[in-house]
C-alpha cells in the first residue's frame, strides 16, 4: 500500500496580504524559475519572507506538486504549520525528532504516496520522499542546527540544494542574516539574490541603543537604564524580551577565598578547567558539554570555605531577578530547560498572550517567531561573543544580534532594542548599529579571503577521541602520513582539539585545508579505505567532517 500513488485533494489556497513591490519582483522570480535554480532570499526581519514561501508553495500546489518547507527548530514548527494550514487550505504535514516513530512513519509514508503535499520539518526531514517534487524552501538557512554533529554528518541545506538539483525543482534559501557562505555563492552568480529591503506593512526597523555599563552598578547583569525602559514598556501595555544566550542560573561556581572553581571530572585536564554551569537557584551543578549533574558542595574543597558564589549571569538567575523587580507582570522563560516537553514553546507564548509581560530566553526566541506586542529586546552580556578563537564567532555573533534585535517592532508599535556592553566602541558593533549586517558582512568577507579561510576555502576535520592521547594522536599521525604532500591540501595538526577532554574521553584533530573543494574530495576519496584499514582505528573514536562548522 505505501506504494500506491494517490490523488490529493485540490488546495484552497486563502488570499493572503498585497505584497510590496520587492516581495512581487521576489515572488515573479521564483515562480518564472525553469528547472532547478538555488534562491537566495535575502531580506531584513519583517520584510516579509514567510509570504513568499507561501506565494511560491501556493503555485507549486497549483501543479499538483509537493513543497518541503525545512525549519531549524522543533519549537518553530507549530507557528509555522498554523500559518500554512490557514493560508494554503490543504493539510501539513510535520516531521521532526518530536514525533514518535508511529507518527514520523505515517508523514514519511503519505509523503511517498504523494498524499503529502507540503511537509514542514527540521534537519533530518530533508530526506523525505518526493514522488512529485516542485519546490524545497529552507527558512533560516543560516541557522547553524542544519548541521547535523554527530553520526552520519551532513548539513541539511547543502543536500537541499543536491536534492533540488537532482529532482530539477527550485530551492529558496530564506534568511535575514544569510551565512557567509550563501551570501558569497549568491555574489558570484551561483544563487539568484533576491533583496527584500522594507519591513512588510507599515512595521518600521526598530531604534537600536548602545548601553556602555562600564563602573555602572549591576542587579543580576541588569543596568538601572534597562530596569527604567523595561517598567516603562509594560506599563504601556507592551511585552519585553531579555536576551541572554546562556542558559542555567551561572556559568561558574566560585570559592571567593581561594578562588577554586567547581570543574566538570569527566571534561576538564589538569590545562584546561571545564566549569560546571550552576543550576536550580544554586542548588545543582550540570556539565553541559556531557551532562554530568552533581550536588553543590557544602563547603570549598580546596580550602573548606563556605564563601561559595556563582559568578556570571544565565536565564535563571535574570528570571528571578525580573520575577522579584516585577511581581505584577508574567516572566517566562524560554531555554532548552523549559522547552524540553513536546509543544512546550507554544504553550509558554500563548500563556503570555498578547498582554504585557516579559520572555527572558536564549537564541531559541531568535528565530524566527512573530510577537507583534513585543517593542522592547534587551541583550545581555554579548562581550564573551566578542572575543573568541573561533573564526566564525563574529558572523554568529552578528546574526544573533540581528535576529533577536528582529522581534521588536513587527507590528504598528515601533520596536527598541538595546545592547548592554563593556565595549561599546568594539568596531563589529559599530558596523552592525550604524551600517547592518551586509556592511559588516562585506569586512567580513575580506578578512576571510585575506586570512584562507571559508568560503574562499574549504575544510575537512578530522577529530579522534581516545582514553589515552598518544591513541589518538598515534591514529591520526597515521591518517597524516597516509596522505600524499599534496600542494593543493594543507594539512594541520594533529592537535589538541579546543576542548581537549570531554566525557572522559581525550580528543585531538587533524585540519585538512584547500583553495578548491576537488582536490579535497578527490583526496579524501583515495585515503578512506586506507584509514578505515589502520590498526588503530578499531580502536579509537574517529570521524571525519566535511565542511565542519565548529572547530571544537
Amino acid at each position: 500500500r505505501i506504494g500506491v500513488a494517490a490523488t490529493p485533494g485540490p488546495a484552497h489556497p486563502a488570499s493572503g496580504p498585497q505584497p510590496n513591490d520587492q516581495q512581487q519582483a521576489a515572488i515573479d522570480a521564483i515562480l518564472g524559475a525553469q528547472g532547478f535554480t538555488p534562491f537566495l532570499l535575502d531580506g531584513v526581519t519583517g520584510s516579509g519572507k514567510t509570504e513568499v514561501y507561501l506565494q511560491a508553495i501556493a503555485a507549486c500546489l497549483a501543479q499538483g506538486k509537493q513543497a518541503l518547507v525545512l525549519v531549524p527548530e522543533i519549537g518553530l514548527t507549530p507557528q509555522t504549520l498554523g500559518r500554512f494550514r490557514s493560508r494554503l487550505g490543504i493539510p501539513v504535514h510535520a516531521l521532526h525528532s518530536g514525533l514518535n516513530d508511529n507518527e514520523r512513519a505515517r508523514v514519511w509514508a503519505a509523503a511517498l504516496r504523494g498524499e503529502a503535499q507540503v511537509i514542514v520539518g527540521t534537519r533530518s526531514a530533508v530526506f523525505t520522499p518526493l514522488p512529485n517534487p516542485g519546490l524545497i524552501v529552507v527558512d533560516e538557512e543560516h541557522d547553524g542546527s542544519y548541521k547535523q554533529q554527530d553520526g552520519i554528518r551532513y548539513h541539511a541545506r547543502d543536500f537541499a540544494l543536491v536534492r533540488g538539483k537532482a529532482l530539477d525543482i527550485p530551492v529558496i534559501l530564506g534568511s535575514a542574516t544569510p551565512s557567509l557562505e550563501s551570501l558569497h555563492n549568491a555574489r558570484s552568480g551561483r544563487y539568484r539574490h533576491l533583496r527584500l529591503k522594507q519591513r512588510a506593512g507599515d512595521a518600521r526597523p526598530p531604534r537600536v541603543r548602545v548601553i556602555d555599563v562600564r563602573k555602572r552598578p549591576l542587579q543580576d547583569g541588569l543596568s538601572p537604564e534597562v530596569m527604567a525602559g523595561i517598567t516603562t514598556h509594560l506599563q504601556a501595555g507592551s511585552q519585553v524580551l531579555v536576551f541572554k544566550n546562556r542558559r542555567g542560573y551561572a556559568p561558574v561556581l566560585l570559592c571567593h577565598d581561594c578562588g577554586w572553581t567547581a570543574p566538570c571530572k569527566r571534561c576538564s585536564t589538569p590545562l584546561h578547567r571545564t566549569p560546571m554551569t550552576v543550576h536550580g537557584a544554586g542548588r545543582r551543578l550540570q556539565c553541559h558539554h556531557c551532562g554530568a549533574r552533581a550536588p553543590v558542595p557544602l563547603a570549598c574543597p580546596d580550602c573548606a570555605s563556605l564563601a561559595l558564589q556563582p559568578q556570571g549571569i544565565g536565564t535563571e538567575r535574570l528570571e528571578e531577578r525580573l520575577l522579584q523587580a516585577f511581581p505584577d507582570f508574567p516572566v517566562l522563560r524560554i531555554d532548552r530547560s523549559t522547552t524540553a516537553r513536546r509543544d512546550a514553546l507554544e504553550q509558554t507564548l500563548a500563556t503570555l498572550g498578547t498582554g504585557p509581560g516579559i520572555l527572558v530566553g536564549t537564541q531559541i526566541l531568535a528565530k524566527g517567531h512573530d510577537l507583534p506586542k513585543l517593542t522592547l529586546v534587551v541583550v545581555v552580556g554579548i562581550d564573551e561573543g566578542l572575543f573568541s578563537a573561533d573564526f566564525r564567532a563574529s558572523e554568529k555573533l552578528a546574526q544573533q544580534l540581528i535576529q533577536v534585535a528582529g522581534r521588536a517592532g513587527r507590528a504598528e508599535r515601533p520596536g527598541e532594542v538595546w545592547l548592554q556592553t563593556h565595549h561599546p566602541d568594539n568596531a563589529l558593533l559599530h558596523t552592525l548599529v550604524n551600517g547592518g549586517y551586509h556592511a559588516f558582512a562585506d569586512a567580513e568577507l575580506e578578512q576571510r579571503e585575506a586570512a584562507g579561510f571559508p568560503p574562499f576555502a574549504h575544510l575537512a576535520l578530522l577529530r579522534a577521541e581516545a582514553k589515552q592521547v598518544e591513541q589518538a594522536n598515534e591514529f591520526l599521525t597515521g591518517v597524516r602520513d597516509l596522505i600524499a604532500r599534496d600542494s593543493a591540501v594543507e594539512q594541520f595538526g594533529p592537535m589538541p582539539a579546543p576542548m581537549p577532554r570531554r566525557a572522559g574521553f581525550q580528543r585531538t584533530q587533524l585540519l585538512l585545508s584547500a583553495s578548491h573543494r576537488r582536490p579535497l574530495h578527490k583526496l579524501l576519496d583515495a585515503v578512506m579505505p586506507a584509514i578505515h584499514a589502520l590498526p588503530l582505528a578499531r580502536r579509537v573514536r574517529w570521524s571525519l567532517d566535511v565542511d565542519p562548522l565548529d572547530l571544537y
